[in-house]
């Protein structure tokens, strides 16, 4: 099955997300034994619930000790801490925009005059007491912009808590390969050191036997002191390769046995201009028609606010004097003569320009990351499907031509030596052709939004 990237463990892990987003993917079985292709889609704006913080059952969860990338995943959406932080600013955001619905407060006013003074009106014998209520009245859709502004900041949080948790996911998905390479990298070198203990006896056999000089026997051992120290040292790699990993959920030590997938599984790439046209799936992208309709909303709020708006009052005054009560209302309202908002309307139409100039550069910034990747993930192809179907079956046959020589007696020891070192150079070469390839198709994938094997379908499909 292949390793694609992450579209299977995000279909696994992201059911249930907690992030908006536009329709990102359909996803395929691509690594390891995962379960059935899955559609997600999350749409700009829905609420929904977020991402959790890291919790004590978080804590007690068990990790597999054969780790596929699902699981990988879901540990990481559900465990990583960066994640809690964005789901607690959507969250905030929510409740600003309920905020920024609501009425006015009314005021409440009390008032008391003419007390204390002298004559008549010494003490309180002819003092007046008032009670009146006043509300502030919002004209020009002041209310309905505020809150239009502040649901459209909410969707904003929720597609940059989309990116977040889509870059994690991509970074989840690389080190899980790292982790990979890092494995066949280890069982290549204790290959070698297998090997290289082999020809050692066998070599220490032949100088005992007086048929080969003792210069062959130390070059023998240096060969396998050198294959113990890489083996070493692949060891130590793959250990800070699975620690990476295990850091994505949160924790300090890799608590999986192993992780289970296939590096071998490569494909045709699709073409540059299919590709370009699944741009807008990438939240970096989309996330502009909401920040432009964003600006919109801010020019018509800044409008609105050129508009003064009205208090109403009414209450009662009692005279104390003649102990009579009358109504009195009134109506307040600011005239604007001198600030009617110029200065906030011209900057919100600023922030429009703004706003529409950053999602071309976006666009043509993503087009460009594109154009790269696409041409390094294709020449890493090339290289891979060259190494694998000429290269190292010649390498192969060659070195196996050179130690039949060897044990036959017609071909020295050197001859061999160079030959098994030509071969599992070719193989490390062609193992970090296959992680190069798969950390360069998160890339892509990442950009698109889409696995490569679908674009790959839908463009031989539409050919047909």
């Amino acid at each position: 099955m292949k390793l694609n990237l992450f579209w299977v463990p995000v279909s696994v892990v992201m059911l249930t997300a907690g992030c908006a987003t536009q329709r990102v993917a359909t996803v395929q079985n691509i690594a390891g034994n995962e379960p059935p292709a899955h559609v997600f889609e999350l749409k700009a704006g829905n609420k929904t619930g977020g991402v959790n913080s890291p919790s004590a059952q978080d804590s007690a969860e068990v990790i597999p000790e054969q780790l596929m990338m699902a699981s990988a995943m879901g540990l990481a959406l559900r465990r990583n801490p960066s994640l809690a932080g964005f789901s607690a600013e959507v969250r905030a955001r929510d409740a600003a925009a309920l905020q920024a619905g609501l009425l006015p407060n009314p005021e409440l006013e009390v008032g008391l005059e003419n007390f204390g003074g002298k004559g008549a009106l010494e003490g309180v014998d002819g003092a007046e007491t008032t009670i009146a209520f006043s509300q502030l009245v919002e004209l020009g859709g002041k209310r309905g912009n505020r809150k239009v502004v502040a649901t459209l900041d909410k969707t904003l949080a929720n597609w940059d808590c989309q990116s977040e948790k889509l870059d994690i996911l991509a970074a989840t998905a690389k080190a899980f390969v790292e982790v990979l390479v890092a494995q066949e990298q280890l069982a290549l070198n204790h290959e070698l050191l297998k090997l290289a203990e082999q020809t050692t006896r066998a070599v220490s056999e032949k100088v005992d036997a007086g048929k080969v000089s003792p210069v062959e026997k130390s070059l023998a051992q240096i060969e396998l002191a050198t294959a113990r120290t890489e083996a070493n040292k692949a060891s130590r790699k793959l250990e800070a390769a699975r620690r990476r990993l295990a850091g994505f959920w949160g924790s300090e030590r890799a608590d999986f046995a192993r992780a289970v997938g296939k590096l071998g599984d490569i494909s045709a790439l699709p073409d540059e201009e299919s590709l370009r046209t699944y741009l807008d799936n990438n939240p970096d992208l989309a996330r502009w028609a909401t920040e432009i309709e964003r600006s919109e909303a801010a020019f018509s709020l800044a409008r609105s606010k050129a508009i003064p708006d009205l208090t109403l009052s009414a209450g009662v005054r009692n005279f104390q004097e003649t102990d009579d009560n009358a109504f009195l209302v009134g109506a307040s309202i600011p005239i604007p003569l001198f600030d009617r908002n110029q200065g906030g309307v011209s900057e919100a139409r600023a922030r429009i320009d703004k706003a529409q100039s950053e999602q071309r550069a976006a666009k043509v910034g993503l087009a460009t990351d594109l154009s790269g990747i696409w041409m390094k993930l294709s020449a890493i192809y090339s290289e891979a499907i060259a190494l694998r179907d000429e290269i190292l079956p010649s390498a192969q046959t060659t070195y196996q031509s050179t130690e039949f020589g060897y044990r036959e007696g017609k071909l020295d020891f050197l001859q061999m030596l160079d030959a098994q070192r030509t071969l599992f150079s070719v193989k490390r070469q062609y193992l970090l052709a296959l992680g190069a390839y798969h950390l360069a198709s998160i890339d892509v994938e990442r950009l698109v939004g889409v696995p490569l094997n679908d674009i790959t379908k839908t463009h031989n499909k539409n050919a047909k």
